[in-house]
């Protein structure tokens, strides 16, 4: 219930004229005027500052963990919850505004610029654990999130209160001003992480850097504007803590280098021999000399493996290539591996590769293992590369252009390629092919994911296509297929892949008579693959569309 407020007698001061009180007017070594933009522009940094970190929470997540719709759904829901919660319980602490606030800074500079390199570590040390570490990252994401919540929304009802004690304004007024500082930091914030942050500097010496600003402008803003409101010993516990929390980070970022270096090892092994992070993913590649087998991870996922990328990519062009082949388009494929199994076969005019990511063409061409692998693929005048997206490819390309498709991307339940497996995306796909075409899709596994098959295949139905599934086992499973490397995780690891075959008419699963002999496909198995792949048949699927995913 609100007790009823009898207004002050005329001429009487407000209780938070008191100069020098808990809310009397702040004394400030400058003017009021001065001071108000102060804090205005430390809100904006501020607000800059929570928008990158929790930006780095959502980008790590999803790359650490998978489906990046359901980690930013976690992180941004559970961190507007929290900001909810740290602005009730700062209430408390507004009498003590400016020291709170100084308080609330160097702790959330130090939580936020630390916990790239949190989450990390733990992922990369204790992924393969199991038992109650199974879900730790998870775990810690959910605190970090929760964490980087309160003290951000801890900082508004101080702000309020610190601009309030320097120059007195209807509440109104003063919302107005500090959410427009606030918004237009955290459009800074947005922009700077993807276009500055992250490409020049990187996920863990960002949220670093990034820490660093928020102390510093933290604790300049009351250190230098509110120093005569705090007590010699607030001034000195202010000093002295955003001093060591500049030194943790500081010894953060010149140890950054080694600490990602051996985080790596430990998620990859000890036989990293490129890593590099490009406009779209991280790349990795593992052994390729003496003797050992190559290895490519694309944002932690295994995507070549050179012990077993034979049954794959024979099962994924071979029963494609049975039928007029002279033009043939790649999907993805920027490893040069199904290009390779398309030239095998006599009678290929042209090969049209279209990859998104140009660092993994240029490691295609310049590796000495990948190259060798490929075959020198991308030296053969009949292969034309573009760098480009493939829906959009698909959408700028004549009609009838070509005989075959390959679609060599990754796995559908994947978000960042679930637009490649939609209805829209086939319809195109349809469009491009000439009469007597075909379609290959690689669809994910079957065994382990026979849901996200089969809705490919539902897909392409509603595409207008007729279809013949069919699968290849022999998969290597030493290492999780996705970014999750529990024991787990790993035991599930899918053991086969799935394909799905597609043709204006009937299409006839079948190998090319004409064309090489296979090294691992006969008209055996894959007469097998098809059997074990409809075995698994789920009916009744709606399709996936852009407006509507399914996987």
């Amino acid at each position: 219930m609100i007790e009823p407020h009898a207004p002050a007698p005329p001429g009487c001061p407000p209780p938070w004229s008191a100069p020098g009180g808990p809310g009397g007017p702040a004394r400030l070594p400058v003017r009021p005027g001065t001071g108000r933009f102060l804090v205005l522009a430390g809100v904006f940094v501020c607000a800059a500052c929570g928008l990158v970190y929790e930006l780095e929470l959502v980008a790590l997540a999803s790359y650490l963990m998978g489906d990046s719709v359901t980690q930013a759904s976690v992180v941004l829901s559970v961190m507007v919850f929290a900001m909810g919660i740290g602005s009730l319980a700062a209430k408390r602490l507004r009498p003590l505004a400016a020291a709170g606030f100084g308080a609330v800074e160097a702790t959330l500079a130090l939580v936020g610029g630390c916990s790239a390199m949190a989450l990390y570590a733990v992922f990369a040390w204790t992924g393969d654990w199991g038992g109650m570490w199974a879900n730790g990252p998870r775990c810690l994401l959910v605190a970090f999130s929760l964490a980087t919540g309160l003290l951000i929304g801890a900082e508004v009802p101080l702000l309020m209160e610190m601009i309030q004690r320097i120059r007195r304004q209807d509440a109104g007024g003063a919302v107005a001003d500090l959410s427009a500082a606030d918004y237009v930091g955290a459009l800074v914030g947005g922009l700077a992480f993807p276009f500055l942050l992250l490409p020049l500097l990187g996920q863990l010496t960002g949220a670093l850097l990034t820490g660093a600003v928020n102390a510093v402008v933290g604790g300049a803003l009351v250190l230098g504007l509110f120093r005569r409101d705090l007590t010699r010993r607030a001034r000195w516990l202010l000093l002295v803590g955003n001093a060591l929390v500049l030194a943790v980070l500081a010894s953060a970022a010149v140890l950054v280098d080694d600490f990602e270096r051996a985080a790596r090892q430990a998620v990859y092994g000890d036989d990293v021999r490129v890593a590099l992070r490009t406009e779209v993913q991280e790349v990795v590649l593992t052994g390729g000399t003496s003797g050992r087998s190559l290895d490519l991870f694309l944002d932690g996922r295994l995507r070549v493996s050179g012990r077993d990328e034979p049954r794959y990519h024979e099962a994924l062009v071979h029963p494609a290539m049975s039928g007029p082949h002279a033009r043939v388009l790649i999907l993805g494929g920027g490893d040069g591996l199904a290009a390779r199994e398309v030239l095998h076969h006599p009678g290929v005019d042209r090969v049209d590769v279209v990859e998104l990511d140009a660092e993994v063409i240029r490691l295609a061409r310049t590796d000495p293992a990948l190259s060798e692998l490929n075959r020198h693929v991308f030296g053969d005048p009949r292969v034309h590369v573009a760098t480009d997206d493939a829906f959009g490819r698909l959408r700028g390309a004549n009609p009838a252009t070509y005989d075959v498709v390959v679609s060599d991307l990754p796995d559908p339940g994947i978000t960042a390629s679930t637009k490649l497996y939609s209805q829209e995306f086939y319809g195109l796909a349809r469009r491009v092919l000439a009469p007597g075409g075909r379609l290959v899709v690689h669809a994910g596994p079957v065994t382990s994911g026979p849901r996200a098959y089969w809705t490919v295949e539902a897909t392409l139905r509603a595409a207008g296509f007729r279809t013949a599934p069919y699968g290849t086992s022999g998969r290597h499973t030493d290492v999780a297929a996705g970014p999750d490397r529990t024991p787990a995780d790993r035991s599930r690891a899918p053991r086969d892949w799935g394909f799905v075959l597609a043709a204006r008419t009937d299409p006839r699963l079948r190998l090319d008579p004409d064309g090489p002999r296979s090294r691992v496909l006969t008209e055996a198995s894959l007469a097998a693959g098809e059997r074990a792949a409809r075995r698994t048949r789920i009916t009744g699927l709606p399709a996936s569309t852009l407006v509507h995913p399914r996987y």
